[in-house]
């Protein structure tokens, strides 16, 4: 048995051009927030969130919820290592569930140190 898929109508074409999907919820497109000093205060936290490997960290953007070359708001970034980054973006060993998981892992962990760490007005 074949299905046939029905033509979209104009008003389900304007839908899908003002939002986009994130996992099962529809969600308004927007212009990426974009933050310098938050990137910076991510960027300063001095070790991994993921592997707590003391180095250089990387503010690493989530990949889910973004267009093709486009990033997800600053503000859901990780700071990550390079290996952790790599793993999540690339990574063989993982299924894409397990890497979204462990990256908004990351992200919280990384929201809970900018807020202990007092890098962040959060008051």
């Amino acid at each position: 048995m074949t299905s046939k898929i029905a033509p979209r109508s104009a008003q389900q074409i304007a839908a899908s051009a003002t939002y986009g999907e994130i996992g099962q919820f529809a969600v308004e497109k927007r212009a990426p927030v974009r933050s310098s000093a938050w990137l910076d205060a991510v960027r300063s936290i001095d070790r991994c969130v993921l592997c707590g490997c003391v180095c250089q960290v990387q503010a690493a953007h989530r990949n889910e919820g973004k267009g093709k070359s486009q990033k997800v708001d600053d503000c859901l970034t990780a700071a990550l290592c390079p290996t952790c980054h790599s793993e999540i973006d690339q990574g063989r060993d993982l299924t894409r569930e397990e890497r979204r998981a462990r990256m908004n892992q990351a992200i919280v962990e990384t929201l809970r140190v900018l807020v202990r760490q007092n890098l962040v007005g959060a008051r």
